[in-house]
């Protein structure tokens, strides 16, 4: 064989040799999964992981069951609706990235969950969530405000939990700081969708004219005796109030509010309708 048709022959096998690592590489390229990185771009928020730690912290607070429907706004990798799942809940994570979907869909199978924790490529705006008995964010306290009047017309007792950012003047519930295996944003929050009461109601004892802001009560009771301030708290239907030395306590149900006051010592049962 010449020179010249060896080094036609070098040639070839040389390229064939590339040829073949570039089309190895392009398939490991393409069958690699998608990585998210912390402090990465999303629509609305950049993406940081809740320690799981605080997502546990946080389910315990919204004190999650099997009979609850839990639905993360932002789910991220998945992490808190594939956790949600694993104690028997409904599951289901909204989450504007879709390949971040796919992620904590892939995340799913792996804890065994696939078809357990379930995931939509949504925007939070657009979302109905008004079926969800505990929501559950790690979004930015100004989103947080943007979502409040949703939030705010869920049903009364609907459990929020948010990792670190508030509500703005709607205060939370319940506050607790996780400290073993959390580095930082450690805090849970956890607040009781209140029922909506404000306005004027008949009881037997008078007049009650309720103010309310979020979860706190004020007011007054007017009866033949005279006008008396109410003071009060809202955890979800169950309301409590105090008028002078009574002490009132019940449940809110659409346009009456039954319950027990108790006054000298002795309890009995009353009962208010919404006037008008």
């Amino acid at each position: 064989m010449s020179l010249s048709n060896l080094l036609r022959q070098s040639l070839l096998v040389f390229s064939l040799s590339v040829l073949g690592a570039s089309a190895c590489a392009q398939a490991q390229s393409t069958t690699q999964e998608y990585q998210p990185q912390v402090g990465q771009e999303g629509k609305d928020v950049v993406w940081v992981p809740t320690p799981q730690t605080l997502v546990n912290k946080m389910l315990d607070m919204a004190k999650v069951t099997p009979q609850d429907y839990v639905i993360d706004l932002g789910s991220g990798d998945g992490r808190t609706v594939i956790t949600a799942a694993k104690r028997g809940a409904r599951a289901l994570g909204i989450e504007y990235n879709p390949e971040m979907v796919e992620l904590s869909k892939r995340n799913a199978v792996k804890e065994g969950m696939g078809g357990k924790a379930n995931f939509v490529k949504a925007d939070l705006f657009e979302s109905d969530f008004s079926d969800a008995t505990v929501i559950t964010m790690f979004l930015l306290p100004e989103i947080n405000l943007k979502l409040r009047p949703k939030i705010l017309d869920l049903k009364p007792g609907t459990r929020i939990v948010s990792n670190s950012f508030t509500m703005g003047e709607w205060t939370a519930d319940e506050e607790a700081v996780v400290k073993d295996g959390c580095q930082s944003y450690c805090t849970a929050l956890l607040w009781i969708v209140p029922a909506k009461v404000e306005g004027t109601w008949q009881l037997p004892q008078g007049e009650l004219i309720l103010k309310q802001t979020f979860q706190n009560l004020s007011g007054t009771l007017k009866s033949a005796r005279g006008a008396v301030a109410i003071k009060g708290r809202l955890r979800g239907d169950q309301v409590s109030f105090s008028a002078g030395a009574t002490q009132y306590t019940g449940r809110v149900a659409g346009r009456t509010i039954d319950g027990i006051v108790r006054s000298g010592g002795k309890d009995s049962k009353f009962s208010a309708s919404r006037a008008g």
